[in-house]
């Protein structure tokens, strides 16, 4: 039984006894709070929601409807839809805040409320902690209003979505529709299934659809990694597409094969759309501190400047407002486009690759041989009980400071750089009840190296 409360939202495991979970009593209870917050800011908010195709999605979205009409806040419902949806839908509706019932990668067993603000972007750090510690015990009104708030469903909103996309100028409609592209799409059975067809369609593009019924009954582990994604890449090299898409049940990351089956690797997503977005337009690039060094290498190929962030979408967006960024995201395939909206959001990653992809004029597996090339490790450690996070980082840079020269990141967990252009980064995920650790090296030797030396390590604290 798990309940995660962080920058990333309310994700827990549902359809389980216990208060640590995500319980219908916890989702009133955050949903409520987050109505407090919206209230104090106005008199009679509005509300976006949308959900993705999770079996739990549709009666969440039910009991969340009537409670926020209850509080006498209005709610637009755009229901089966994508989590960018929703974040690009509050700013079109000025509406004042937003909630997507997603668990994003997570398994089947979890869901979660992400909560958007007014701007359309998820909360920041200080907003989440107000949801986070608000003491519900002590508010004595604002629950129950005698007016009730509207709800209203609008089935515009993906439309809008994708029209907006295809206004861009930096998506060069006409190039791919030229191309005759074949691509295959998994879309896990959720959301993705309906918006990544739809988008490619008006784009011209032959889709070999694969997991695109939106049920909620994932056909495979739906977090976007090689080791998830073997029927896909079968499906590409025997269909002879140009190129397969996967994506996430929420479709805010997003994933690519080669022709031949092979895997782009979600790290590359946002290398790749760098290269391509940076050629456009000059800027500089954020990533968060778990990406690959990739992007900074390209950013720098074109002499512009590259930043890391915590981890976290609001994180990213945090760092790309404050060095006016042109591009940014996260290397789990998380694209942020700041011209479109201010938010990961899979679907116009789709059209930008396919737009480099078009204006090249070569295969996918060639792009990705022409881009900084990294070997990458990502791996997850159960949390232990009454395990401290600050003993072990500390332990860890007592050790190397007297073995090593390297330079320390304490921005997010700890981030370990070393001089060969190696590094380490280990960090409790804002997801997950684990450990991630990161390890990436321009050579697989010292990739092994740093392996070994991590995993001693964490014996040793175990």
């Amino acid at each position: 039984m798990v309940l995660i409360k962080s920058v990333s939202g309310i994700r827990g495991t549902i359809f389980r006894k216990g208060e640590e979970n995500l319980t219908p009593f916890n989702v009133l209870k955050f949903v409520s709070i987050f109505g407090v917050y919206l209230k104090n800011k106005k008199s009679h908010p509005t509300v976006v929601l949308g959900r993705d195709g999770r079996v739990s999605g549709t009666h969440i979205s039910k009991v969340i409807s009537l409670r926020l009409s209850e509080m006498g806040i209005n709610v637009i419902n755009i229901g089966l839809t994508t989590t960018p949806t929703v974040g690009f839908y509050v700013s079109k509706k000025n509406a004042t805040g937003g909630i997507m019932i997603s668990a994003s990668h997570n398994s089947i067993e979890w869901n979660a409320l992400k909560f958007f603000n007014d701007k359309g972007e998820f909360l920041t750090k200080k907003e989440s902690n107000y949801i986070i510690s608000y003491d519900i015990k002590s508010e004595k009104s604002n629950f129950l209003e005698e007016k009730k708030g509207k709800v209203i469903l609008d089935n515009s909103a993906l439309d809008f979505h994708i029209s907006s996309i295809l206004k861009l100028e930096e998506v060069l409609v006409q190039k791919i529709k030229n191309k005759n592209i074949t691509v295959v799409v998994d879309g896990i059975n959720s959301s993705g299934g309906i918006a990544v067809p739809k988008l490619l369609e008006k784009l011209g593009v032959s889709v070999i659809k694969l997991n695109c019924e939106p049920n909620g009954l994932f056909d495979h582990n739906p977090e976007p990694v090689p080791t998830n994604l073997q029927k896909v890449s079968s499906f590409v090299k025997s269909k002879k597409a140009d190129f397969g898409i996967a994506v996430d049940p929420d479709v805010d990351r997003l994933v690519f094969i080669c022709e031949d089956g092979s895997f782009f690797g979600e790290e590359y997503t946002i290398i790749a759309l760098g290269d391509y977005v940076l050629s456009k337009i000059k800027g500089s690039t954020v990533s968060n501190l778990s990406s690959s060094n990739g992007l900074r290498d390209i950013t720098k190929k074109y002499d512009l400047e590259h930043f890391f962030s915590a981890v976290g979408e609001s994180n990213v967006i945090d760092i790309m407002k404050k060095n006016n960024a042109v591009f940014g995201g996260e290397g789990s395939g998380g694209v942020i486009f700041p011209k479109l909206h201010y938010g990961r959001d899979a679907l116009v990653g789709i059209a930008l690759f396919l737009s480099y992809f078009s204006e090249r004029g070569v295969s996918c597996k060639n792009i990705k041989n022409s881009l900084p090339n990294y070997f990458i490790l990502k791996d997850k450690i159960l949390l232990p009980e009454k395990f401290n996070f600050d003993s072990f980082k500390d332990s860890i840079i007592s050790f190397l400071s007297k073995t090593e020269e390297v330079q320390f990141i304490l921005l997010d967990g700890l981030r370990i750089n070393y001089n060969c252009g190696s590094w380490i980064h280990v960090r409790i995920s804002n997801t997950e009840p684990i450990i991630r650790c990161i390890i990436e090296s321009k050579t697989k030797e010292k990739l092994e190296e740093l392996k070994g030396f991590i995993n001693s390590y964490l014996k040793k604290i175990f």
